[in-house]
């Protein structure tokens, strides 16, 4: 078996992912303060052709050669805007009649692999800070929430992981 070699991978140009239909969902980072997770989480949404990013509070935005680091150029392809607030972009979401979804644990969230999105209606994932998860206000008015199951000793995963693991979750469900 050979590796292929990165011209051999059938890719999509800037112009050709910038035209393509996108995955009905928008990932919101709410104070997030790696800026190498930041560029990891656009990496995966270039990946997976997520429809946009909404970078929140302390979140860096593009350019900033640590986001650079790890987005290896996706933030040229993906549809980004800061915000200020998370909360007023849940709210914004909410009042489109997009399912907005908080990535955190919670007394009554959905287990990942129990959760099912809707066909017919757009989704979209609050990621909170390294230490303080989403913030309580958020959870609250997205009001409901996603846990990826875990079962070691740690309770958390970094947020470039389990964006990965969302993102590719939620495209499996939707589109294949």
């Amino acid at each position: 078996m050979r590796k292929l070699k990165n011209e051999e991978l059938i890719r999509k140009s800037v112009a050709e992912f910038k035209a393509a239909e996108k995955l009905p969902l928008t990932l919101i980072l709410d104070n997030i303060r790696s800026l190498n997770n930041i560029g990891s989480v656009f990496r995966t949404s270039d990946a997976f052709l997520v429809k946009k990013i909404y970078l929140c509070g302390i979140t860096a935005c593009p350019p900033h050669k640590d986001i650079h680091k790890t987005a290896l150029g996706a933030t040229e392809n993906v549809n980004w805007e800061y915000a200020e607030s998370a909360l007023d972009v849940v709210k914004k979401l909410h009042k489109e009649g997009t399912s907005v979804w908080a990535i955190e644990q919670t007394e009554a969230a959905t287990p990942l692999d129990q959760f099912q999105p809707n066909p017919n209606q757009a989704h979209a994932f609050v990621l909170g800070n390294e230490v303080h998860g989403v913030a309580q206000e958020v959870v609250t008015t997205c009001g409901q929430a996603l846990e990826i199951p875990q079962f070691g000793t740690k309770h958390s995963l970094n947020i470039s992981v389990a964006t990965g693991i969302i993102v590719w979750d939620f495209f499996t469900k939707k589109k294949l």
